[in-house]
């Protein structure tokens, strides 16, 4: 148990978790004054949550985390499938007291998928830059004109209701791709 201590404290857990609690409290008044069920405040608000967590995908030495006699790839993983498991609970709480019947397949989607680009990002650019690749993609998605097609399904598959399989397959992929990347990887240095 005390190893759990040490990785929860030099990852930053406590502080991702207090980042998590005030980025909820700052998008409230948003969540309250949207159309119920507008799926760009739902995106919004989970990145954002995403993206607050994410600040612990690295230690404060990577070189130190490198030279450890430990298996980090199974730690990785849990950080990660955790991330996404607190953003998507934090959003289902919030949408229940808000909007009501919340779209439980769309957020479980979207909470996957962006942890899977998060942890992309942070296998690309380390882990300090953990944030920028689900924020950047939410950017883009919030503002690309609606065409009908499956480019912009692909692209926007935050936003798609849940049985739409382009979504749905996108997010399954980034998931599938950025997990074990970093578990496996790491964070770059």
């Amino acid at each position: 148990m005390r190893w759990l201590t040490l990785y929860a404290r030099s990852r930053q857990v406590p502080a991702s978790l207090a980042a998590v609690l005030v980025c909820t409290l700052a998008a409230w008044p948003l969540a309250q004054g949207a159309t119920p069920g507008d799926p760009r405040v739902h995106t919004l608000l989970l990145t954002t949550a995403v993206a607050a967590a994410t600040t612990g995908l690295s230690g404060q030495d990577l070189a130190l985390d490198r030279t450890a006699a430990i298996r980090w790839a199974p730690r990785r993983a849990a950080h990660v499938l955790l991330i996404g498991a607190l953003a998507g609970a934090v959003l289902l709480a919030l949408l229940t007291t808000v909007d009501g019947p919340v779209p439980t397949g769309q957020v479980v989607r979207n909470s996957a998928g962006t942890t899977g680009v998060a942890a992309l990002a942070a296998t690309v650019w380390g882990g300090r830059s953990a944030w920028t690749l689900p924020l950047g993609w939410c950017a883009v998605a919030l503002f690309v004109p609606s065409t009908g097609g499956a480019a912009e399904q692909v692209a926007t598959w935050m936003l798609q209701p849940s049985g739409t399989a382009a979504a749905t397959w996108t997010a399954l992929l980034l998931a599938a791709v950025g997990g074990p990347a970093y578990a496996l990887a790491g964070p770059r240095r």
